[in-house]
C-alpha cells in the first residue's frame, strides 16, 4: 500500500477534523446547556473553535498515529 498523496491527507485531515468537531461539539454543548433556542449558535461558536483545533491535530497526529498502527499491526 502506497503512502497517501500530499493532496489525500490534507482533503482526509480537512474533512475527518470537520466531520468529528461539529459530532462531539454538538453532543457536548446539547448535555453541557440544554438544546434551546440559542442551542444552534452556541454550537456553531463550539464546532468553529473545536474545528480550527482539530484540523491542525489532525494533519499532525494522522501521520504519526498511521506510522504506530504499521508497527503494531502491519500493513
Amino acid at each position: 500500500m502506497s503512502p497517501p498523496s500530499r493532496k489525500h491527507t490534507l482533503l482526509f485531515a480537512l474533512l475527518m477534523s470537520c466531520y468529528m468537531a461539529f459530532l462531539m461539539s454538538g453532543i457536548l454543548t446539547a448535555v453541557n446547556t440544554g438544546i434551546d433556542a440559542g442551542f444552534i449558535g452556541r454550537w456553531l461558536c463550539a464546532w468553529l473553535l473545536a474545528w480550527s483545533c482539530a484540523f491542525p491535530l489532525v494533519l499532525i497526529g494522522a501521520p504519526r498515529l498511521r506510522r504506530l498502527l504499521l508497527r503494531y499491526v502491519g500493513p
